[in-house]
């Protein structure tokens, strides 16, 4: 897999105004082969699989006692049709599930974002300048996760690198397991 395909995974976001009250956080989701229905790219310099996740964000602000407060929706979608996985670089069952593996960590890194979101726009009071506000906390948390993106094959190589795939697979699980009650 090459660098060039991470830092074209998009995290597409879609700010959306909308009349949304509360915060609305999603199940984790586990990937299967059915979560890979894109037509694989001929010219994918190695890349065996794409995942393709893209945030939604829409909010509704309205006054508080000392500002403003955002009620926010942030969902996360797998966008199926745009993920791919090329079968036919797939020599046997036990590459088939390292490939689910690795993936299953990009798809983590957004969903870990999503959460990130939701916890950060819940506990802020904004000013009079709530677009602003809720955007730059959400291009923080962004950048924050298209780097996490990066490093993450970087560090595994794109999963060739099974000691640090493993580190990571940790690294994951410790995030999911104690990740704040309110934000599930």
């Amino acid at each position: 897999m090459n660098v060039r395909w991470m830092k074209c995974i998009g995290l597409v976001v879609l700010f959306l105004l909308t009349i949304k009250k509360g915060a609305s956080a999603q199940q984790f989701h586990q990937l299967t082969l059915n979560d890979f229905g894109g037509t694989p790219r001929v010219n994918a310099r190695g890349v065996i699989a794409y995942t393709n996740c893209t945030i939604d964000f829409k909010y509704q602000a309205s006054r508080g006692n000392d500002g403003y407060i955002v009620n926010a929706f942030v969902r996360l979608i797998l966008n199926t049709q745009k993920s791919w996985l090329d079968r036919s670089r797939v020599p046997s069952d036990q590459v088939l599930t390292e490939v689910l593996n690795h993936e299953q960590g990009h798809y983590t890194i957004a969903y870990l974002e999503q959460q990130e979101i939701l916890r950060e726009i819940g506990k802020t009071r904004f000013s009079r300048n709530y677009q602003y506000e809720a955007m730059a906390i959400f291009n923080r948390i962004d950048a924050k996760y298209k780097q996490m993106n990066t490093d993450y094959d970087d560090d595994t190589q794109h999963m060739t690198d099974r000691v640090q795939q493993h580190s990571w697979d940790v690294y994951f699980q410790k995030q999911l397991q104690f990740m704040p009650v309110e934000s599930l």
